[in-house]
């Protein structure tokens, strides 16, 4: 499972004009489901994301999740970032899992943050989505949680 995390001011997600999906400062975590990916990858990001401490304390140290600064998470699914990249110059998407696994699994990382935080959001799953954001600091981290 690969997400790409960005700290923001605030975030939002449309499909076909229509808000599906917004939040104020905390994250925002565009995620893809890879082949091989399982319930407990999807419980190990979710942790991750709880836990990162991502936010600043009042020394200016990132020592805060975003729990702690009472901030949402928008969650985002976007196969793109599972694609292979390395030859030619057009992306193959093999590593992504299907979408009916893709989907499954994206509500299993939803479900488990959505249980242990009070303020989720999410995008569409396979949807045409514009995605809005401003990016915080910017700070943008790549996290990548391999199947056990």
């Amino acid at each position: 499972m690969i997400s790409v995390v960005q700290r923001v001011s605030e975030a939002s997600v449309q499909v076909e004009g229509i808000l599906v999906g917004a939040i104020h400062h905390g994250l925002l975590a565009l995620v893809a489901i890879e082949k091989g990916d399982t319930d407990t990858t999807a419980h190990k990001l979710a942790e991750k994301l709880l836990a990162y401490r991502m936010f600043q304390d009042t020394e200016g140290k990132m020592n805060l999740d975003v729990g702690a600064v009472g901030g949402g998470i928008l969650l985002v699914s976007q196969f793109t970032l599972a694609a292979d990249t390395g030859k030619g110059l057009r992306p193959s998407f093999t590593p992504a899992a299907d979408p009916e696994t893709g989907r499954r699994l994206f509500d299993v990382l939803v479900k488990r943050i959505r249980s242990n935080h009070p303020k989720v959001a999410t995008g569409q799953f396979g949807a045409d989505m514009k995605v809005a954001l401003i990016n915080d600091g910017p700070v943008t981290f790549t996290f990548r949680i391999l199947p056990n």
